[in-house]
């Protein structure tokens, strides 16, 4: 939904609001809030919150410090496990120096500038997210366990799945907050849920993967139990993915997405896709994934085909769209969109002719079927230095960034 400011503060008065949360993410995707009072919001909007961005890692150095949140109205939600009386309001805010410029930094910024390079090529892109998740059972003082919430498999049922109550829970608390969940269900590894959203704009897709990762974990914690996001948590198990999905539209048609487009903005991701890799698998842990339990290692692409990195799928009846399948549930989505999206787009401006598919089986493939593909990067420190060596993510990634990374 799209607020005005006015309709915002109404909405406020209305809903006895009597605690706003600023919140932004650091570079690693991490949401950080500040909250401030119902009062201050007017002011917010038009000046700007001041908060000390030293004490982030990554974001300014100690002699200057301060930088400014701007709400963006649209973003605003209630949080539904907050009291009913005092509620809580959320934004997502944009970041600013003093001066009113951009802060270069703000993923989410950087985000913004991928969509209206897309905009301003006549492209808009739809952006789905499938995410999943591991829930762990906490011992009597709350911390976790290595004991998953149950032995389910995929798609099971109850009493086996275990999970199917406080995932109904996350979906309906979504829904009140303005997500509405396309599926959930039991995944493949013991414990272990994924919950698929419906398209959207890029930046309400990556605002929707961060709002989602806190009603997981707070909703987890409220109900006795550990939810995590981490690539790997079970040795052996299935790793946690952040399938992305993106369908590349031209505006101001409504006839089928022409393949060209497709076929050109799939082989723009796959020529970039080692270089973004340190981005889309930020983790040590995330290369003990890649390569196990249908978690893609090869770069190679097929339609339909859910083995391959990639795979070109229908959409809503007139279009298609492209899934990656590499990231995992530790990615900064804003960061991981902004670089498939310009990658993409890199694509159809160089015409970039897409490799032939590999329709085959790569979870049992033999090494005669795979001789001669491109690998991912294995280690974090292979992603990261073709990352620190790539004038692509030197074009849309700020350096400071990209250091941060190899850390």
């Amino acid at each position: 939904m799209r607020y005005t400011r006015e309709e915002v503060m109404e909405f406020i008065e209305e809903n006895n609001v009597k605690f706003i949360r600023l919140a932004i993410c650091d570079i690693f995707g991490n949401q950080k809030n500040i909250s401030i009072m119902p009062n201050q919001l007017e002011d917010a909007f038009e000046r700007g919150f001041g908060f000390d961005a030293s004490s982030i890692p990554g974001f300014a150095n100690a002699d200057h410090p301060d930088l400014f949140l701007f709400p963006d109205p649209d973003t605003l939600t209630l949080l539904p496990w907050r009291p009913s009386q005092g509620r809580v309001v959320r934004f997502f805010c944009n970041i600013k120096y003093a001066n009113g410029t951009p802060f270069e930094l703000d993923s989410r910024y950087i985000l913004s500038k991928a969509v209206k390079r897309a905009k301003d090529m006549g492209i808009r892109c739809s952006v789905g997210s499938e995410c999943e998740f591991y829930l762990f059972n906490t011992d009597e003082k709350g911390r976790p366990t290595d004991i998953p919430l149950d032995n389910a498999g995929y798609m099971d049922v109850a009493p086996m799945d275990k999970g199917e109550n406080i995932r109904r829970e996350i979906c309906l608390t979504l829904e009140e907050m303005g997500i509405t969940p396309l599926s959930s269900h039991h995944e493949e590894g013991p414990g272990q849920n994924e919950i698929d959203f419906r398209y959207s704009n890029p930046l309400c897709a990556a605002d929707d993967v961060i709002t989602f990762r806190m009603v997981v974990e707070t909703l987890a914690a409220r109900n006795g139990l550990f939810a995590t996001f981490a690539p790997k948590p079970i040795e052996g198990k299935c790793g946690n993915g952040y399938h992305i999905d993106i369908a590349p539209i031209r505006i101001g048609t409504e006839s089928q997405t022409d393949e060209a487009t497709v076929d050109s903005f799939m082989a723009g991701i796959l020529s970039h896709i080692n270089s973004m890799t340190a981005f889309l698998n930020p983790t040590e842990e995330s290369y003990k994934r890649l390569g196990t339990y249908k978690a893609p290692k090869y770069i190679s692409w097929a339609r339909e085909n859910r083995t391959q990195l990639m795979r070109v799928i229908p959409f809503d009846g007139k279009n298609k769209r492209v899934e990656l399948r590499s990231p995992d549930s530790r990615a900064n989505p804003y960061l991981a969109l902004a670089l498939l999206i310009n990658a993409g787009l890199d694509g159809i401006e160089k015409s970039v002719v897409l490799c032939p598919p590999l329709d085959i089986n790569m979870y049992n493939a033999k090494d005669e079927d795979v001789k001669g593909l491109c690998r991912l990067p294995d280690t974090k420190e292979a992603a990261t230095a073709l990352a620190e060596n790539s004038e692509f993510i030197k074009k849309y990634i700020p350096e400071r960034i990209i250091e941060q990374y190899k850390g």
